[in-house]
């Protein structure tokens, strides 16, 4: 059992982390990230892995990001890199640049913004902490909660702290471990060890607070427990109906970019379902919430469908995120087409609203249109129509999710695929004459 290293926490009032030696291999650890953390140790600065890339690592699945947390303020790590630039104003940090577009993220440990005392009423109910094998010490100290204000939403969170004020400052616990590859130990302030053993997710400190501070963190949540088969504890679960509402207060492109997200990690479906199931999805796509709740035999497609955009990702064949949205919204975009008139002279209705709530490009949602509008004909071989188009390929990808979804179409699709790729790609001379000539109809 390892004494707690005092230098560790700028804050004399931080109870002692449990710490936990675990031997990961270099060779895991992206090279970049770990010359960017020796530069700040080198020059005085308490630098560790953080987030993500540790609760990846600890759970044996590779890494998508390696970020860093780190004592040196944003214009010091500026300093020490020169392919560095800082970021943000809600939340200033500084991205290290390197070859083939890798970004290493570098932030700075920040407190609480709203107040300087913690809000954290228990780092876990499980009392798991105590249940580290060659831990040191496990805080039982129990920190007193703020009133619950009317309005909690972080607008502005540039307050420098110590490790332990950023560790319980962050969203779950699973994602409040660090790491310090010099000591090779993991660093616990919030029981994220064992959240991350009993395979739950769980906020750092009182859920409704958590929500209201940041209302993404809903979708977060979903996507945690979806994407690593983790349960959701029960607090949590209910806090995330309660204040689903609350995502209307969220920037529209952050709702977008997290949608996305349910989309492409590998668990679409059972995302998805989630999302509808806390009421959330009722916020963001309540056309969609409605072809569910008013249609339940052809809701089992969409299902399907999304079971096989996870195939898709398993086979690391993701289609491209207008496919994805065009996936999801397949159905309330048809809907709006039943009088048989083009897809594209209807979906305004069902689109328009859609785009505004969720930050969805004017190009994106043409496009949309456009691979839906072709389905009818792809369906029946007819490519000559689409030969020359930008959007074919998305158009076939889509077609190819459909047909898996629908499965009778499913074994017609592999017989004319060969013939669809072949032709992709192969213009009429009339429509190559006009991509040539800059004109299209």
């Amino acid at each position: 059992m390892q004494a707690p290293v005092p230098s560790r926490s700028a804050d004399a009032k931080a109870p002692d982390p449990i710490i936990r030696r675990v031997l990961i291999s270099r060779n895991r650890i992206d090279q970049d990230a770990l010359k960017v953390i020796r530069r700040l140790t080198q020059h005085g600065h308490v630098a560790y892995l953080v987030g993500g890339g540790v609760r990846d690592l600890l759970l044996g699945r590779e890494p998508k990001d390696f970020d860093v947390a780190t004592s040196a303020k944003p214009p010091a790590v500026r300093r020490l890199f020169r392919n560095g630039r800082l970021i943000g104003r809600r939340f200033r940090l500084a991205h290290i640049l390197f070859p083939g577009n890798k970004i290493i993220e570098v932030a700075t440990f920040r407190r609480d913004p709203n107040g300087s005392d913690p809000h954290i009423e228990s780092s876990s109910s499980s009392g798991g902490a105590a249940d580290a094998a060659g831990a040191t010490g496990a805080s039982d100290e129990i920190f007193e909660t703020r009133e619950e204000d009317s309005d909690l939403l972080i607008r502005w969170d540039n307050v420098y702290g110590s490790p332990h004020e950023d560790a319980i400052r962050r969203d779950f616990t699973i994602n409040g471990l660090f790491y310090d590859v010099e000591r090779q130990e993991v660093i616990d302030y919030v029981n994220g060890l064992s959240d991350l053993r009993d395979g739950i997710v769980r906020t750092i400190g009182k859920p409704e607070i958590s929500f209201r501070e940041d209302p993404v963190r809903i979708l977060r949540a979903i996507k945690f427990s979806a994407r690593l088969d983790m349960g959701i504890d029960q607090a949590v679960y209910d806090a995330m109906v309660a204040l689903a509402g609350g995502l209307r207060q969220s920037a529209p492109a952050r709702l977008l970019e997290e949608t996305l997200r349910l989309m492409r990690g590998g668990a679409a479906h059972s995302s998805i379902y989630l999302t509808w199931d806390v009421g959330a999805l009722g916020v963001l796509l309540p056309e969609l919430v409605a072809f569910l709740e008013d249609q339940p035999d052809g809701a089992q497609i969409l299902w399907r469908r999304l079971a096989a955009v996870d195939r898709a990702h398993q086979e690391h064949k993701l289609p491209s995120d207008t496919v994805l949205l065009a996936a999801l919204l397949y159905e309330p975009i048809l809907e709006s087409a039943l009088d048989g008139e083009s897809v594209s002279s209807f979906s305004a209705d069902v689109l328009d609203p859609i785009a505004e709530r969720l930050a969805i490009p004017r190009k994106v949602k043409v496009r949309i249109e456009k691979i839906i509008g072709a389905l009818p004909d792809l369906r029946r071989g007819k490519l000559r129509p689409h030969a020359s188009t930008d959007y074919l390929a998305d158009a076939l990808q889509l077609l190819e999710l459909q047909c898996q979804a629908e499965g009778a179409g499913y074994p017609e699709w592999l017989a004319r695929r060969k013939q669809f790729q072949n032709y992709r790609g192969h213009a009429t001379p009339r429509a190559a004459a006009r991509k040539n000539t800059g004109y299209s109809q």
